[in-house]
């Protein structure tokens, strides 16, 4: 969003992005509750683009998901969970053993469009929990003993996330839960 073109009318995508930015400013400590309510008000309610522009200009540029963006978890026994307000990468690699996963997308901060899951389980359980806007694909998933419990899609608008499932489970199982 530059200020070379200040009448530009702003996009819901273009709203979505400053809000997403806002929120990882939040997170990181740099703007307390009340200024964020103040902002993330303004950005849903901007016009144009230099409006946008002016709810973001005193913070550094958000960090977008890059290939070397990855999270790796690499577990025996126990749980391993995300939830909150987290910032979701472009790539997981998951090599657990006897181990429940749990990755919660309700208040996460998607930056990308494909989220690329790698995993090496056995005896595990991996729980997705999130929206209909968020797509499944499990065709790189070879399956040995093991169980997929996914919900059917439902919407035929753009997927906000799609998820890319590769890999391995052995004696493990896939559950999508829907807020």
């Amino acid at each position: 969003m530059s200020n070379d073109l200040p009448d530009l009318r702003a996009s819901h995508e273009d709203r979505d992005r400053v809000v997403d930015a806002l929120r990882v400013a939040a997170g990181d400590g740099r703007l307390d509750a009340e200024e964020l309510d103040m902002r993330l008000e303004r950005a849903l309610s901007a016009k144009t683009l230099s409006e946008l522009a002016e709810l973001t200009t005193d913070l550094p540029s958000a960090p977008t998901a890059q290939g070397k963006d990855v999270l790796v978890v690499e577990q025996h026994g126990g749980k391993f969970v995300r939830e909150g307000r987290w910032s979701v990468p472009s790539r997981i690699e998951l090599r657990t053993q006897e181990c429940r996963v749990t990755l919660d997308f309700t208040h996460a901060v998607i930056t990308a469009d494909v989220l690329r899951i790698e995993t090496d389980m056995m005896h595990g359980k991996l729980v997705f929990v999130g929206s209909p806007d968020i797509v499944m694909d499990t065709d790189g998933l070879n399956l040995t003993y093991s169980k997929l419990k996914l919900r059917p899609k439902t919407t035929d608008a753009k997927p906000r996330l799609r998820i890319e499932l590769v890999g391995r489970l052995l004696h493990a199982k896939i559950v999508e839960r829907r807020k």
